[in-house]
Formats: C-alpha cells, sequence, structure tokens
C-alpha cells in the first residue's frame, strides 16, 4: 500500500495516516527551532498543509519520511525568518525572584573573580619574596625555567653550565622553594 500515491490521488484516509504516522516525527523536529508549544503547533500544521498541496512534487524517490523532514526544516526556518526580530529578554521581563537570583549569580561571579585574581597577586608576591631568599644560582634556574619557560638546552647556551648541573640546580631549588615555604606555614599560628 503506497500512501503517498493513494494521497496523490485524491485519498483523505490516505493523507490521514501519513499525519498520524509522522505527526509525531515532525512536532518532534519543529520542537527544536521553538520553545513555545503553539508555535510547534503552527509549524507542524503549515508543514502539513504544504505537503498535501505539494504531494504531486514527491516522487517517491526518497523515503516520505525524509521529505517531510525536508518540509519541516525549510518551513521552520522559514518561519523564524519571517519573525521580524528575535524577542529580547528585558530585566523588565523577570520575575522578582529570577532577577534577585540573576543578580546574585551575577554578584558572585565578579566578586570571585576578583578574588582570584588578588590571591594569584599574593601568591607570586609570596613565591618573590621567597625566591628572593634563595642564593642567586637557583633563582636564575628557576626564573628561567619556571618564570620564562626556558629548556634546559636553553639555561646551559645562557650559562655555560653543563644540562646535569642545570637539572640539578632546579631540583635542589625547588626542594629548597618548597622547604621555605613549609617553614612559613609551621610558623603561622593554627587559625581554627
Amino acid at each position: 500500500m503506497d500512501l503517498a500515491r493513494l494521497a496523490r490521488e485524491g485519498d483523505e484516509s490516505a493523507f490521514a495516516e501519513i499525519m498520524r504516522r509522522y505527526s509525531p516525527r515532525v512536532f518532534n523536529f519543529a520542537n527544536r527551532f521553538f520553545r513555545e508549544r503553539s508555535q510547534v503547533e503552527d509549524a507542524a500544521q503549515e508543514v502539513f498543509l504544504k505537503a498535501f498541496t505539494e504531494l504531486r512534487s514527491f516522487e517517491g524517490r526518497g523515503s516520505l519520511e525524509g521529505w517531510l523532514t525536508r518540509i519541516t526544516t525549510n518551513t521552520c526556518l522559514n518561519m523564524l525568518r519571517s519573525s521580524k526580530r528575535r524577542p529580547e529578554l528585558k530585566s523588565s521581563d523577570l520575575t522578582e525572584d529570577e532577577s534577585g537570583w540573576l543578580e546574585g549569580q551575577m554578584a558572585g561571579l565578579a566578586s570571585e573573580q576578583h578574588k582570584s585574581v588578588e590571591r594569584s597577586m599574593v601568591a607570586a608576591d609570596l613565591a618573590g619574596r621567597v625566591l628572593a631568599t634563595l642564593p642567586p644560582e637557583d633563582q636564575l634556574v628557576l626564573t628561567m625555567m619556571d618564570g620564562e619557560d626556558a629548556s634546559v638546552k636553553e639555561i646551559v647556551k645562557l650559562t655555560g653550565w653543563s644540562e646535569s648541573k642545570v637539572k640539578v640546580k632546579a631540583f635542589r631549588a625547588r626542594r629548597r622553594m618548597r622547604e621555605a615555604v613549609e617553614q612559613l606555614l609551621a610558623r603561622q599560628p593554627n587559625k581554627r
């Protein structure tokens, strides 16, 4: 039984069967384009109207479902294009609860971002102060490796040291930095 052929020949029950069979697909596909149920229903109605009037153009080369999906896509896109502009959401459209929640989120984000920058600056300042307590060669190797992302070979070229000396210096300097920070933490009174 070829529903499309029967519907083209004027069999209304065949077209009703096409609508019954494929309306879930059309509704689901239109639902991707529109949020409001009324718009989805308008789109589906438009799709089946176009399908009914253009059924003669369906040649049966592809599936009827694919043909209806193309009509649905084009219909939804045309409906979106014809709506003069997308509705803007204004703060006056929000409920008091939604507005309060949004303001709280924005304030929280700004505050957290500020705290993050502040923490980074404090950490960098602390690292610089601890680095200054190390011997000059340790400062140099750590500044170049960790601060400037220089490779061991680049440090060898600049200092004339051997690769093993650069690696040992970096390892020992990092250990000294860690020990200095641990000593600072050990001296802090417990805050509970």
